[in-house]
């Protein structure tokens, strides 16, 4: 336990961190281990070139939209309690804890979990995702699986079903709706953190 205080007492405003994520002190001392690992020349922040050492993101046909959402508009690196900020959609949601009206929803609420799946889609930020941001992501996942007919067909027909407005997009509230039956908590959670 002496080695974990040590780490939490490297970590400045660490208590508040915390409370806004849900992390235990285990799992910020993992997240702060991983985050070291990823900054191999100790700049203390990462560049998006660091989170090209993470296998399962190398890996994944959209790592580098993932990726990308660990960077604000125009920022280049991020520090530690930006990394543990952006990780904590990715902590189950705590189904005992009493919703207060006061305080803001907690970051891994459902709903913050599918503004962060939404932003994946929504590449131009305009608040909606369109045929051509679906098939970006399409062609990026099914790769050479399908056909570009198929492609552009999985594409038109998800835009019909979850556009709800009729202006040939889908808005983060259709793409909620559209996920209602969709158990986004065990779709979007990381394992070491268990």
């Amino acid at each position: 336990m002496g080695s974990s205080n040590s780490t939490l007492s490297k970590i400045p405003n660490v208590d508040d961190l915390m409370q806004e994520t849900g992390f235990t002190p285990a799992h910020i001392v993992r997240l702060y281990d991983r985050f070291q690992a990823l900054d191999k020349d100790k700049k203390g922040h990462l560049s998006p070139q660091d989170f090209g050492s993470i296998k399962e993101l190398a890996l994944n046909p959209i790592g580098d939209r993932i990726i990308g959402a660990f960077f604000a508009s125009g920022q280049e690196t991020v520090d530690f309690h930006s990394f543990v900020r952006i990780l904590a959609h990715f902590r189950p949601i705590d189904k005992n804890r009493p919703r207060d009206p006061n305080v803001p929803e907690p970051i891994n609420s459902r709903t913050s979990k599918l503004r962060f799946a939404f932003q994946l889609y929504d590449q131009d930020k305009d608040g909606k995702i369109s045929r051509a941001e679906l098939l970006q992501v399409l062609r990026a996942m099914l790769e050479m699986q399908v056909t570009e007919e198929q492609l552009e067909s999985i594409a038109d027909r998800t835009i019909q079903e979850a556009d709800l407005d009729g202006d040939s997009a889908i808005s983060f509230d259709e793409f909620r709706k559209s996920l209602e039956k969709v158990n986004i908590d065990h779709k979007m959670s990381i394992r070491f953190l268990r």
